[in-house]
């Protein structure tokens, strides 16, 4: 018999979500009724299927947001991964309904709602806040690069999800998904477990089936992690695939957004439409590469076929049941054809982290200064003062953990510094050209595979996360793309299986990935369980 979990939850009269955004719950008549979190009509379904449904007049995509909106309303309160929903939302899935009965359809996205990082612009009714109270009622003048292409696409930009504040970069001892304006993202598997992040609210509201997809934003792992961990597919892109412009930097130099999805393919579609060089956006350090508007073309089942695939040794064994996954995993790949390499180290993989990390200090500065610059409606203009809202508002913003990080960015210098200029090329040269490009090269590989993490760990705002183990600093660092499948379970807990490579090596990796993915077949939705104990 399937175990069903019911809880004890709020439920607002009317659609009060759609209208007035997430804050406006508290002031709605409430009622604790007994639901099972786990049931939903359109859990698990893909953007073929919703597709498939609107052209027959099955579901018009009012009913498909709608739908969403409903089950936002029922399970968020205790996921906590939504931060703000867009008032107008069933209004645009209104207009694109109108443009599918003239015989106008966009393409796979006509009328498909998806929730994104609050560190994204809209040119809307919307804030974009990077969850910090420090940064409310910022309405940006405009659509992100990548916002505004999504639109063009017909998406229909449903709201804004939940993140760890600052996408994880204002302390060492911090909480994943937790910020000071929407609170602590839970994992949807157990509840007392963390989401990762920092791109919780995303991962958690993706594998919770509160949206068809999303997006989040990765410096280094917060797509890959909170995929992993909440069990769904994560594509972190090269460099440049996906424009950065209008998106709350940490440090331009290894920041991108990318798509998470439950499937590779929904994936893939939303990296394809989202695609495109952006003169405007800002250096990447990575030559112009090919980029592809339609990425599913690359999708194989028999993708493993004759790929050379090296296992990075020195990212595993960091937990023997992850270890034992990972193993059946390889066994698979063989099976369908792979060859695999067993042991593929790098050089330099105690080298690239201290100057990564020195690099991110010097750009989060910059960066974050210039993007408030261009935001009018941000009340605060700098770090220095936000630094100083921060200390006045201890009680709402730190309550947990503190702020060393943006203390020890505002310390540091422009970007004209040598230290900065050579931590940079340090960094880029370790982890890029003498660490993927040279173990690629010397092994004759397609792809490089790791895990992607271990089992989500307990919530703890008092320690701040434990991680046991991650493999996205490589791919991150040099800027190139990193893909995250679902490998399986650690009782009951997701982790996941990387694919990373060079640099535009995205229909390499996807053909990859979509392979194991049909083999395997390891995504299963969440239970909501309340804790493992």
């Amino acid at each position: 018999m399937k175990r069903r979990t019911f809880f004890k939850t709020t439920v607002l009269s009317g659609s009060a979500l759609a209208i007035t955004g997430v804050s406006a719950c508290t002031t709605e008549t409430k009622q604790e009724v007994e639901i099972d979190l786990t049931e939903f009509d359109l859990n698990e379904i893909t953007v073929d299927e919703l597709q498939q449904k609107m052209e027959s007049g099955e579901l018009t995509s009012v009913d498909i947001c709608k739908k969403y909106l409903d089950r936002i309303e029922e399970v968020d309160p205790i996921l906590k991964s939504v931060i703000e929903l867009n008032p107008d939302a069933l209004e645009i899935a209104k207009n694109l309904d109108e443009e599918r009965k003239t015989g106008k359809v966009r393409g796979d996205l006509h009328g498909i709602p998806i929730l994104f990082k609050d560190n994204i612009d809209t040119g809307d009714k919307m804030q974009t806040t990077a969850g910090s109270l420090a940064l409310e009622g910022n309405f940006a003048p405009k659509d992100a690069f990548i916002i505004k292409k999504m639109r063009e696409a017909g998406a229909v930009v449903l709201g804004k999800t939940n993140l760890s504040e600052w996408a994880n970069f204002r302390s060492t001892n911090s909480s994943s998904g937790w910020s000071g304006r929407g609170g602590q993202v839970r994992n949807p598997f157990y509840l007392d477990r963390s989401p990762c992040g920092s791109s919780a609210g995303t991962g958690a509201a993706v594998s919770a089936n509160l949206c068809v997809m999303g997006i989040g934003t990765e410096t280094n792992g917060s797509i890959v992690c909170p995929s992993g961990v909440n069990g769904v597919v994560g594509i972190k892109p090269t460099l440049g695939l996906w424009s950065r412009q209008g998106i709350i930097p940490i440090a331009h130099s290894q920041d991108t957004a990318g798509p998470m999805a439950r499937t590779v393919k929904d994936a893939a579609i939303l990296l394809g439409a989202l695609a495109e060089f952006d003169s405007s956006d800002a250096e990447t350090h990575i030559g112009n590469g090919e980029i592809h508007k339609d990425y599913t073309q690359f999708l194989e089942v028999d993708g493993l076929k004759g790929m050379r695939i090296g296992i990075a040794s020195e990212m595993i064994g960091f937990n023997t049941k992850v270890d034992a996954l990972f193993t059946k995993s390889v066994e698979v790949m063989k099976e369908k054809g792979a060859e695999i390499v067993e042991e593929v180290k790098f050089e330099n993989r105690k080298k690239w982290g201290e100057p990564s990390y020195q690099v991110l200090l010097y750009e989060f500065k910059a960066d974050l200064n210039k993007y408030l610059q261009e935001h009018p409606n941000a009340l605060l203009k700098n770090m220095a003062e936000i630094i100083e809202f921060n200390k006045k508002n201890a009680d709402k913003e730190m309550p947990w953990f503190d702020q060393e990080i943006f203390e020890m960015a505002q310390e540091k210098g422009d970007l004209s510094t040598e230290e900065y200029l050579n931590a940079l090329k340090d960094s880029k040269r370790f982890a890029g050209k003498e660490g993927i490009d040279a173990v690629m090269k010397e092994h004759n590989l397609d792809a490089v595979i790791a895990q992607t993490n271990g089992p989500a760990w307990t919530i703890d705002w008092v320690n701040g996360d434990h991680f046991s183990g991650g493999s996205s600093s490589p791919a991150a660092i040099s800027g190139y793309p990193n893909i995250t499948v679902p490998m399986g379970f650690v009782e009951g807990l997701p982790v996941g299986i990387s694919f990373f490579g060079l640099a535009w090596s995205e229909p390499k990796l996807l053909k990859i990935a979509y392979a194991f993915e049909q083999a395997t077949k390891h995504r299963k939705p969440p239970g909501f369980a309340k804790s493992l104990m």
